[in-house]
């Protein structure tokens, strides 16, 4: 399961507008696109290979939603969260099943053996989250509580503190925080 959210976060992350350690981040488009999903898809497991302009458009569709229930949940808002949730996982036929690849032990997929890789990414994604919130974990969903940073992440910590996406965000907010306390003493 940890390879399904670590690619849902980095699907998110890679292929949605937004703000990204204090800059705006414009997600790649275009032509752009297929290689953006493939190193997004490679950071968290294996690289699926040449992707196709189709099946990147899916995937960047995918990562819409999928900021649409990270941003639910970090917002309180978990009816909205898992009505969009439940619409991913219906529309890509998430499905568990085992599978083997030769010369592999047997993996459970949440995709038939002959879907399309974007509706494949597509359906185990959303059954990470759907597993993830079902599972009362839902608090261990973010968005990066820096300024001008609206990334995604899954809390992995002991005691569920985090609150950035990355160690850039938090040490730029922790220096923020000191100059602000620095400039108000006298």
């Amino acid at each position: 399961m940890a390879i399904l959210l670590d690619a849902g976060v980095s699907l998110v992350n890679a292929l949605t507008d937004g703000e990204a350690r204090g800059k705006p981040f414009t997600a790649p488009r275009g032509a752009d696109l297929p290689a953006a999903v493939d190193a997004a898809l490679t950071a968290s497991s294996t690289s699926p290979g040449t992707i196709e302009p189709a099946q990147a458009a899916h995937l960047a569709g995918t990562a819409q939603k999928l900021r649409q229930v990270f941003e639910g949940v970090s917002g309180g808002r978990m009816d909205d969260a898992v009505a969009v949730l439940n619409e991913l996982l219906l529309s890509n036929g998430a499905r568990p099943q085992l599978d083997r690849v030769e010369g592999e032990p047997w993996q459970v997929h949440f995709h038939g053996a002959d879907d399309t890789l974007a509706v494949g990414w597509s359906a185990g994604c959303a059954t990470g989250l759907a597993m993830v919130i079902g599972g009362d974990l839902a608090g261990r969903l973010g968005v990066c509580q820096a300024t001008q940073c609206d990334r995604v992440y899954v809390d992995t910590s002991r005691n569920a503190g985090r609150q950035f996406c990355s160690t850039a965000c938090q040490n730029r907010s922790k220096t923020a925080a000191f100059r602000a306390r620095r400039a108000t003493k006298p």
